[in-house]
This record gives structure tokens, C-alpha cells and sequence, in this order.
């Protein structure tokens, strides 16, 4: 099954290299590999150690290498084609991943051969944890919106439940839950976007300034985790990286969540549990 995803993430190196003055976004890329816009980020960086980013730099430094050696065009007209501003900055970006400047580089006159294959790097350890597939209940979220660092999503938590609270509603609350739109390793801290809230039933009045997000039920993978926050990214990667691919299951095109079963106000950090739930197709 995992040669599925292998062939996914080879897809869009392929299409990287071919279009390397074309759309390279996000969204483009993921369209290539056919997976969802809101997953496919995490697979690419889980299974690979890298981000889209770094492919592109790395594929475009790779395809500069070879331009130095076909002729005398000048290092500054390469830099350019390539994104770089500058000779220095293009300079020292290739020999970071050459060994050498690009003067040496062409002085030294080949390449040496890479097979497409070997040129996606691999997350090679993954931390075990309890993974399964359930039927996921729908949910009606009242929710905060928040904007940037996950870590501090915590004071839109706080913000939800002092609004329920003062409306009456934490009788009638479920358990709390964070809808995370965004792969921390692509988009700026500051513009992270996300949801905390509560879920609620059917015919409770969700007004400003909560807001109304639905999630919804059917199938899911779902990975229970047991510790501190600051950890979860170890526990995504193995979802994304190693369970996902493996399994042959293949995201919907909607948020992964996070259902807290506890919370840190009455329960030490090691022993909070946070269920990680992707949706599937």
C-alpha cells in the first residue's frame, strides 16, 4: 500500500522538475499527488523529512548545477532564473547542498547521476502509538476562531468557554475540540488558522462571537495520544508518515481535528489525552 503514496510524492517531483518557472503552490502540488489540500502537506513532510519548500530549493539548486555546466552563461543569470536575488545568497544556498560554490561546482565539470527515486529523502523513525479506523460522530461546534502559534490556541479555548458559560450552555456542552486548517511546517506561524470550541447540540444558539463549524461524521482514522501538547507533532508524523500510508486509506478533503478527552486545568500534562481524527475517504 505505501507504494501508492510513493508514487503520490514521485508524481510531484516529477512535476516540480518540469515546471519549476510554473505553479508550484500548495494547493497545485496536491492536486498532482490527488490528495486532499488539507493533508497533503503533512504526508509529503512526514514521509519524505522535508517540506515542499525545501523540494523546490532542492530541485531547483539540482536543475542550476546543471546549467553551470552547459555553458558559460554567467552565475548571476542562473541565480536569477533559479529565485535568487543574488550571487551570495545563491552561493550560499549551493553549497549547502553541493559541498562547494558554484564556481568550484563548475570547474569540477559533471553531475553526479541521481535516479529520481533516490532523490526524496526519508523520515526514517516514527514514535508507535494506538491508531485505529472508527464511524465519527457529526459534530456542531461553537467556536473561537484563532490566528497563529497552535500552542496559544489555548486562549480561544478560554474565550469559548467564558461565552458558553455566561449564555448557560456548558450544561448542555461536549467534549472540547480544535479544527486545525493548516500544516504548521508550510505556513507562518502568525497565519496559522484553527478552532476552539465545544460541541453542541442541535438547536442551541450559536451568535457572535462564537461561530458555527460543522464536522462531519463517518469514517476516520484516530490516533489516541497520551501526554503533553508540545509532543503532537511527533504524533502526527507517524499518522501521516508511517499508519496513513501503509494502511491504503486516502483523506477526505476536510480539516483533521483534535478531541480533547481532559484538560490541562485539572490534569497533570503527561496524562492528557488527545484523540487526532483525519477524516477518510
Amino acid at each position: 500500500m505505501a507504494q501508492d503514496y510513493d508514487h503520490r510524492l514521485l508524481r510531484v517531483l516529477t512535476y516540480i522538475e518540469a515546471n519549476l518557472e510554473g505553479d508550484l503552490s500548495l494547493d497545485q502540488l496536491a492536486e498532482v499527488a490527488a490528495l486532499s489540500r488539507f493533508h497533503f502537506h503533512r504526508v509529503f513532510r512526514a514521509m519524505t523529512g522535508e517540506t515542499v519548500a525545501q523540494a523546490v530549493r532542492r530541485v531547483r539548486l539540482r536543475a542550476a548545477a546543471a546549467e553551470l555546466l552547459r555553458g558559460g552563461e554567467p552565475i548571476e543569470a542562473i541565480a536569477a532564473r533559479h529565485g535568487y536575488p543574488n550571487v551570495s545568497s545563491f552561493s550560499r544556498a549551493f553549497r549547502d547542498q553541493n559541498g562547494m560554490s558554484p564556481g568550484a561546482f563548475r570547474e569540477r565539470g559533471f553531475v553526479t547521476p541521481q535516479p529520481l527515486s533516490e532523490t526524496l529523502p526519508r523520515q526514517k523513525e516514527f514514535t508507535m502509538y494506538d491508531i485505529d479506523i472508527r464511524d465519527m460522530p457529526a459534530h456542531r461546534l461553537a467556536a473561537i476562531a484563532h490566528l497563529g502559534d497552535y500552542m496559544k490556541v489555548n486562549q480561544a479555548f478560554g474565550k469559548a468557554g467564558a461565552v458558553l458559560g455566561a449564555r448557560g450552555m456548558m450544561q448542555q456542552a461536549g467534549p472540547m475540540i480544535g479544527v486545525y486548517l493548516d500544516d504548521p511546517s508550510s505556513v507562518p506561524l502568525d497565519a496559522l488558522r484553527s478552532y476552539a470550541g465545544m460541541s453542541v447540540p442541535e438547536g442551541a444558539l450559536i451568535e457572535d462571537p462564537l461561530e458555527e463549524i460543522a464536522l462531519v461524521g463517518g469514517k476516520y482514522a484516530v490516533l489516541r495520544y497520551v501526554g503533553p501538547y508540545e509532543g503532537l507533532s511527533n504524533a502526527y508524523a507517524t499518522l501521516f508518515g508511517s499508519w496513513l500510508p501503509q494502511s491504503g486509506e486516502v483523506p477526505r478533503d476536510a480539516p483533521p481535528y483534535e478531541l480533547y478527552e481532559n484538560t490541562p486545568m485539572d490534569t497533570a500534562p503527561e496524562d492528557l489525552v488527545t484523540l487526532i481524527c483525519v477524516p477518510l475517504q
